[in-house]
């Protein structure tokens, strides 16, 4: 078998979060890598060595720049023929473009995989992640996007991958980008930090945020999370959320500060390989998976861990 990756990507940087897709796409059989951009050869110079990608098509038109859904779709239907599977990674990017191609296909689409027990089977998280779905699926051409945390990254060399050009899909004009307004950050992505200081609502304001928050962060080098009640309160920016409808992460240390635990927070962070909880309230829901917890006020607490942590 054969299975079909979109690449994601800036039209200059493959995204880190193709790799994870990359590793869990191996599982099926020989992994060919789409790259549809404009002006995107070194996203596929760089895909055509990443470990275990056997070839890279690359579709460069100027209607591929943005990465818009209704321009990719088509393109991966003319070129899904000989593909069993296509898949992408669990993003914004991936959740937006693969149900239009499995539209488009007539064929079932199974998200957020976070296992693969073979061609057919896969397992996925329902219910908010409390509990895991295995799904049976026994047609012959699937789309499939894989949840990041669940896979290893593919190493980002190794591979010696030929690079075949595939001609561009005539434009749709369905849509049009209009802008794009992003967060400039000297700290790691916060689906790729290897440590997250996130914080809820008893914060209190945005300025008590960044106050508390960010030399503890610093300290340990970590990226800045929230909970969904911390953004819709203005405490922090969107693109911090994580939980059910924010992003996913796993780090190997994630410190929950005035957060209660709501299900749909638990859901983003619970596979973090290390948790530590900091709240007053000993009833609290995210002490229930915390490995470590803290019963304490915050505004002192976090002020007492960093001085700990400078000494």
């Amino acid at each position: 078998m054969t299975v079909l990756i979109i690449a994601e990507h800036n039209n200059q940087q493959l995204n880190h979060a193709t790799l994870h897709a990359v590793t869990a796409a191996a599982k099926l059989g020989d992994v060919h890598v789409l790259v549809a951009g404009n002006g995107a050869a070194a996203v596929a110079e760089q895909a055509k060595q990443v470990a275990g990608v056997t070839k890279v098509l690359l579709a460069d038109a100027p209607h591929y720049a943005e990465g818009l859904a209704e321009e990719l779709a088509p393109l991966v239907v003319s070129v899904a023929g000989d593909y069993s599977h296509i898949g992408a990674t669990a993003t914004a990017f991936g959740k937006n473009l693969l149900p239009r191609v499995a539209a488009l296909l007539d064929c079932s689409q199974i998200s957020d995989l976070t296992e693969v027990v073979d061609a057919h089977t896969f397992v996925r998280p329902i219910y908010a992640g409390n509990a895991f779905a295995t799904v049976k699926s026994a047609e012959p051409k699937l789309v499939l996007t894989f949840r990041a945390t669940a896979f290893d990254a593919a190493p980002a060399n190794g591979g010696s991958a030929a690079v075949e050009t595939v001609a561009a899909a005539a434009p749709q004009n369905l849509s049009r980008f209009v802008g794009r307004e992003l967060t400039q950050s000297d700290r790691p992505e916060l689906t790729q930090a290897k440590v997250i200081v996130s914080g809820g609502r008893a914060l209190g304001s945005a300025e008590q945020f960044n106050a508390v928050l960010l030399p503890l962060a610093d300290k340990l080098n970590a990226a800045i999370g929230a909970s969904r009640a911390a953004v819709d309160a203005g405490y922090a920016p969107n693109d911090y959320q994580v939980g059910q409808t924010g992003k996913v992460v796993a780090p190997e240390l994630y410190i929950a500060v005035g957060i209660s635990g709501a299900i749909q927070h638990l859901a983003g962070m619970q596979d973090s390989k290390v948790i530590v909880a900091i709240n007053k309230d000993p009833e609290a829901a995210i002490f229930n998976v915390a490995d470590y917890g803290l019963v304490a006020d915050l505004f002192t607490a976090v002020p007492e861990l960093v001085a700990a942590l400078n000494g």
